[in-house]
């Protein structure tokens, strides 16, 4: 890899073109923290090294869920590939507890006031002026364009939806961390090669506060630092140690598989139909396994295959797949504490007493019933995700890729009929 010019460089990273690759950039962390727009600023050896790992592990949980960010790869321990991006210079801040600034900003709101759903605020970035405080109508009237882009009330939207699924989804993920996250500030821009809106910059330590269980007094991010009216070696250490505790606690952001779909068909003829299923399964992470048992012809062996599931002591949906007259759905739901979904593979002969016989069900059963197999999968994972944050988190960035996906399509034909 060539290095080209140096584009940028901050108070704590540097960025620099690549010759070889024109269309990404190298981003560097330097060993320094600072705060109040640099006023207060140390060197902190070892730093660089804590926050490139803690970048790339949140941009790799957000890549894999499906959010669009300018991570490409880690470099080395102390810098990271990224798509060159043309920078929006405004920070995008999302509060999910009241604390800190706001508390000054908006007098009688009694700190640890709960926003729901998270309060959403914008800053101007201008280190003179202290990052003034923006209403989302100045950044539209601001008439910013960058990489071919201009920011109007679309790319606001955007960028808006994109912020409070970020938010929320790495919430959740530090929910299963028992660690609460307070609040966290991001930025995007927009790639120089294809035009789209990225999540960029870098999210370490100094993006977001971070409470483990929920206990202000616990706290472990860089409010630790403003906090000093003066600073010591030691007060530096446990700076330190805080931020390798977090970097440390990200390798379990994405732990091994903890639930999974069972796929139960009648027959060995339904397989192209259930493997529309498991793609759509995997599509969203879910592990899914394929099996063929007959609730009329083998009960003894459904049931010993239910309680193999139920042994693995896994959260499992089981999702039936049986024409005819369905036995399977109604008794795998009457034999087991698991959820179960109908998704009849329909036939054009019989198509609607197929469907009646997965609809009409005796009582004391709770298996419900979908037509599609996309639909299928989709309703397995939303329950899954109840607990498990990746498979939530993946539904969040499903949904905000269609979300997107639709507002500029609709942005397209408006502009289509102005031209």
């Amino acid at each position: 890899m060539e290095l080209g010019d140096l584009l940028i460089e901050g108070k704590t990273k540097k960025v620099y073109a690549i010759s070889s690759e024109p269309g990404l950039v190298l981003v560097q962390s330097k060993d320094r923290i600072t705060a109040g727009d640099g006023v207060k600023a140390h060197n902190l050896e070892g730093k660089a090294v804590i926050s490139t790992a803690t970048t790339c592990k949140i941009f790799e949980f957000l890549n894999l869920i499906g959010i669009k960010t300018h991570f490409v790869r880690l470099h080395d321990e102390k810098a990271f590939i990224a798509r060159r991006c043309e920078m929006i210079p405004i920070e995008w801040v999302t509060r999910r507890i009241a604390t800190g600034s706001f508390l000054k900003r908006n007098v009688g709101v009694p700190e640890g006031y709960r926003f729901s759903p998270p309060k959403l605020e914008t800053f101007y970035k201008d280190d003179a002026n202290h990052d003034p405080q923006w209403s989302f109508e100045q950044i539209v009237c601001a008439n910013f364009k960058f990489g071919g882009v201009t920011i109007g009330q679309d790319e606001v939207d955007i960028m808006l939806k994109m912020t409070q699924c970020i938010f929320e989804v790495l919430e959740k993920a530090w929910a299963s961390l028992d660690c609460s996250l307070i609040d966290m500030k991001i930025e995007f821009g927009v790639d120089s090669t294809t035009g789209e809106i990225l999540l960029s910059d870098v999210i370490d330590s100094d993006s977001w506060r971070l409470w483990p269980s929920g206990d202000k007094r616990l706290m472990v991010d860089k409010q630790v630092y403003r906090n000093l009216k003066e600073v010591t070696q030691q007060d530096l250490d446990v700076v330190k140690r805080n931020f390798s505790w977090v970097a440390s606690q990200l390798d379990k952001l994405v732990p091994k598989p903890r639930s999974q779909v069972a796929v139960l068909m009648g027959s060995a003829s339904d397989q192209e139909h259930c493997k529309k299923i498991a793609q759509s399964c995997e599509k969203l992470g879910v592990p899914c396994e394929l099996r063929v048992t007959s609730a009329h012809k083998g009960t003894d062996e459904t049931m010993k295959i239910v309680a193999e599931y139920e042994g693995q002591g896994i959260p499992t949906v089981f999702i039936a797949v049986a024409g005819r007259s369905n036995g399977l759905g109604p008794v795998t739901s009457g034999n087991s504490t698991f959820p179960v979904i109908n998704c009849p593979p329909v036939k054009p002969d019989w198509g609607s007493e197929d469907i009646w016989s997965s609809l009409r069900l005796p009582s004391g059963l709770g298996c419900s019933t979908v037509m599609s197999t996309e639909a299928a999968a989709l309703c397995a994972a939303q329950i899954l995700a109840l607990s498990d944050h990746v498979i939530w988190a993946r539904l969040r960035g499903h949904q905000l890729s269609t979300w997107i996906g639709l507002k500029l399509a609709d942005k397209k034909l408006r502009n289509s009929h102005l031209s």
